[in-house]
């Protein structure tokens, strides 16, 4: 029989980690990140990492467990996932999902599609022609290849084109025929998907508001601590919403004023794409934020709705 999983989502500046902490405070469940920069050691500013303090009082899992240089992929999240899962129920421990990242929720709730691993020069060679010839290029390419993996895909969509071309050169099969199991519901549990949704205007002064907190707090000086270590940064590290721009900035990209700009602007976009992945998904329950800090209002949605979710679990 699957286990009830319990996950709260939203986009970047929503408010996850602080309405995680008032449901866990409410309920008594231990948090699992869903968060894929907050896995890295040392990135606490750019991320708004939960303090030590507060992860003393409520144990969080899944944050912290590697070093910035280190490469970690879904399939490593996926497995770590599982192991803490079982060991709290082993404990008898309940827990909520707490996180943003679409891809690690997706691969929770439907399961995980093992490629083969990426071949970063022939990544870069696509990065380059989509450059040169525009991103209709690339997508008529795989339209060629795999009409039906290129149908689901708009053409802006760039990361998951390069994924399907690249697939297609290292096994000589469309990607499409490795997913015949990716999309249906996991076996292994019964997932229970609560968003978070703020009117957009709302949100963007939520996101600017987070962006220059950040500064105040030392996001500089933490990027500069990272990036000032030999070992230096993971390619998923050196990619994180904030930091990336930071070394930019670093490198005479950007003057100040246009990096917080930058981080502001693509933490908009960002917040956008996360929007349309949660759309996809099927059975998730909307909260709806009506003002710009809201949290008392969006715990109480939540716990109403937690409590009716719950009820065919109890009586099982």
């Amino acid at each position: 029989m699957p286990l009830p999983l319990w996950i709260l989502t939203g986009p970047t500046a929503s408010g996850k980690t602080e309405l995680g902490l008032k449901i866990s405070n409410n309920t008594g469940m231990e948090i699992i990140s869903a968060d894929s920069m907050l896995v890295y050691r040392g990135m606490d500013i750019g991320t708004e990492k939960p303090s030590p303090d507060v992860r003393n009082k409520i144990p969080h899992h899944l944050i912290d467990i590697v070093d910035p240089w280190e490469e970690y992929s879904v399939g490593q999240y996926v497995k770590d996932f599982e192991a803490v899962t079982q060991s709290l129920r082993q404990q008898g421990k309940q827990f909520i999902v707490v996180g943003g990242t679409a891809l690690y929720l997706k691969a929770i709730m439907d399961g995980l599609f093992e490629g083969p691993p990426a071949d970063w020069e022939y990544r870069n060679s696509l990065k380059t022609i989509a450059g040169e010839k525009g991103p209709h290029y690339l997508h008529a390419l795989l339209s060629e290849i795999d009409p039906e993996t290129a149908g689901k895909l708009h053409f802006n969509d760039q990361k998951r084109i390069i994924r399907a071309l690249e697939v297609f050169k290292t096994t000589k099969q469309r990607i499409s025929s490795f997913q015949t199991q990716f999309g249906h519901k996991n076996p292994k549990y019964d997932c229970n998907l609560v968003a978070i949704e703020y009117e957009r205007d709302a949100l963007y002064k939520r996101i600017e508001t987070r962006v220059d907190r950040m500064f105040a707090r030392g996001l500089l000086d933490e990027v500069r601590g990272l990036v000032s270590n030999p070992l230096g940064l993971s390619r998923q590290a050196s990619q994180a919403l904030g930091y990336k721009e930071i070394m930019d900035f670093f490198n005479g990209k950007y003057t100040f004023s246009e990096v917080t700009r930058e981080i502001k602007q693509r933490t908009r976009r960002f917040a956008k794409r996360q929007m349309t992945w949660f759309r996809s998904f099927s059975n998730i329950h909307w909260i709806h934020a009506g003002t710009e800090n809201d949290t008392t209002n969006l715990s109480e949605q939540f716990l109403a709705w937690y409590t009716t979710a719950k009820r065919p679990y109890q009586q099982k």
